[in-house]
């Protein structure tokens, strides 16, 4: 964890090991997300063979791989609108094993700790169960404690029933990488609970590492948000939203990490192509702010 904070102070939960060292093998990463086409059972899916999306999701990983990023997060993100967590189908979870399985294989080399899953929208025990089924080694999970209203309404945290599950099925080794303060939410809004509150909320209820957002998809998280975070928690914090090759050097030293996608994207956009060029920048830029680059 980045941060000034005296740890002796921070009691909410007796400390672990950093995730991100234990993953990653290194304090600073970089992560690149792969936004995934439509799958079986979403509104937008058009009957496009599984081993096409696959092939889809082993270029994209290439790519921020090749650009220097550390790691990668599958993510379902065409599967729009997003159901609530319990509404998935199987249909989801096997798809997103499958291709998790394949890009750990093609780009990893089989060494899935550096490959996460995140299944919108907050889908824990469903991206668990993906992952573990995958090979991947840790989840996104959007809110891990309290409840928020968002898009999909009325969002409550995953912990405990996702925890248990995790617990049940043997998959204790699977990390949780759980947003504070998350974006698209009526935390961001309306200030209904203190952002350190809220962290450390999510260390005592169990996640692993914390994100800092904006507001919503490509906003960045602002200094003071990263920095309130990691005042407040003995975990290591990254940040998951609104990162570029222009602002990363002066967010970096607040942090543990970043999540990328929408800047390194041919348009600008998510829904865009991973461009190899645009990763290499913004990896340069982090490495010139010390992260060390794989």
């Amino acid at each position: 964890m980045t941060t000034s904070a005296n740890t002796s102070d921070l009691g909410v939960f007796p400390p672990r090991p950093n995730a991100i060292k234990e993953l990653f093998g290194t304090p600073k990463v970089v992560i690149g997300v792969v936004h995934l086409p439509p799958l079986p059972g979403s509104p937008h899916y058009e009957g496009t063979p599984l081993d096409e999306i696959c092939a889809f999701a082993v270029e994209e990983a290439r790519a921020y791989l090749e650009g220097g990023c550390h790691g990668l997060i599958v993510e379902n993100h065409w599967d729009i609108p997003f159901l609530k967590p319990g509404e998935h189908g199987y249909e989801t979870s096997a798809a997103m094993a499958v291709v998790t399985d394949r890009v750990r294989h093609a780009v990893l080399e089989g060494a899935g700790g550096k490959l996460g899953v995140s299944v919108l929208s907050n889908a824990a025990e469903c991206a668990i169960a993906s992952a573990w089924s995958g090979g991947g080694g840790f989840v996104r999970v959007n809110q891990w404690a309290n409840a928020y209203v968002a898009n999909e309404g009325i969002i409550e945290g995953q912990s405990a029933h996702a925890s248990r599950y995790r617990s049940r099925i043997g998959a204790g080794p699977v990390k949780v990488f759980a947003d504070v303060h998350v974006k698209h939410g009526s935390h961001a809004i309306v200030a209904d609970r203190t952002l350190a509150e809220q962290t450390e909320d999510a260390e005592f209820f169990g996640a692993d590492v914390l994100i800092a957002t904006g507001s919503r998809t490509g906003d960045a998280a602002s200094i003071e948000e990263v920095e309130g975070i990691s005042a407040h928690t003995t975990l290591p914090v990254v940040i998951g939203s609104g990162i570029t090759a222009g602002n990363i050097g002066g967010l970096l030293p607040a942090c543990d990490g970043v999540i990328v996608a929408s800047s390194v994207k041919d348009n600008g956009r998510w829904w865009g192509r991973v461009d190899r060029a645009k990763v290499r920048e913004l990896t340069t830029a982090a490495a010139k702010a010390g992260v060390v680059l794989p």
